[in-house]
């Protein structure tokens, strides 16, 4: 049932991070991938070899989708080059840590273009390739979209009003077969992370009943899941992968 082979991806900001192990799941499972990128080219192409190196198949895509035109061109190339276009993957985004009190609006729209108006505008652009036999989006938003974090009011934000997009968009969607949900991921283990925040790292592992911080194929194998059949009837989801920790109590 997670045999997506004859299937096509487009996955955002996979040139690092969640991005790269959430395109190598969907080539491992048999999709084509086309592999998003902004800047980091070099990593993009590496991960295009990667994939084709273990018999897959994969394109690298340059756009700035801060750019709603480049969004739109994003996707038509995805799907020019494999001829269909089946699952989007909406993983593109930023996280800076700024105070709210101090931050300025150049900060606060510029998070809000980043990690929401551009799944606005992939997904509108994906939907209209995906007319003829339905889809599937997932976007990658975050437990903070329910619980904000100190110096992430605009992140959280962004983050909440990507899973009500996928909620709306899953209800106007539906009817031309398209599925929209969310996967909202805690904490994911980077390297370095422990060594830059240890305290950080400790309160976590203290807090989840599954006693772990996350990895990147948590996420990926969640989005995996969504875009099978295996999730047929399942739209307007926001899938939480987090450990159990959203079950801790805050009182």
């Amino acid at each position: 049932m997670l045999d997506l082979t004859g299937t096509t991806v487009l996955v955002t900001g996979a040139s690092g991070g969640i991005g790269q192990v959430i395109a190598r799941r969907f080539a491992e499972a048999g999709s084509a991938v086309a592999v998003h990128y902004r800047r980091d080219r070099d990593a993009a192409t590496a991960l295009v070899e990667l994939i084709e190196a273990a018999g897959g198949t994969a394109t690298a895509l340059q756009a700035d989708l801060s750019n709603d035109n480049a969004c739109h061109r994003l996707v038509d190339a995805a799907t020019g080059w494999a001829g269909r276009l089946d699952t989007l993957v909406n993983n593109a985004g930023i996280q800076p840590v700024e105070a709210l009190p101090d931050m300025p609006v150049t900060s606060w729209r510029t998070m809000i273009d980043t990690n929401l108006t551009s799944a606005f505008s992939c997904t509108q652009a994906a939907a209209r390739a995906m007319a003829d036999r339905g889809g599937c989006i997932v976007h990658i938003a975050s437990i903070e979209a329910t619980q904000p974090a100190p110096g992430h009011a605009h992140y959280s934000t962004a983050k909440a009003a990507l899973v009500m997009h996928a909620r709306a968009a899953a209800l106007e969607y539906g009817p031309r077969g398209i599925r929209v949900n969310t996967v909202s991921p805690g904490l994911i283990d980077r390297p370095g992370l422990a060594t830059d925040w240890p305290d950080g790292v400790r309160r976590w592992q203290q807090a989840a009943p599954l006693g772990r911080l996350g990895t990147p194929t948590d996420v990926a194998n969640a989005c995996l899941f969504l875009a099978s059949p295996l999730a047929a009837w399942i739209t307007g989801h926001n899938l939480t992968v987090d450990g159990g920790v959203s079950t801790r109590p805050t009182w």
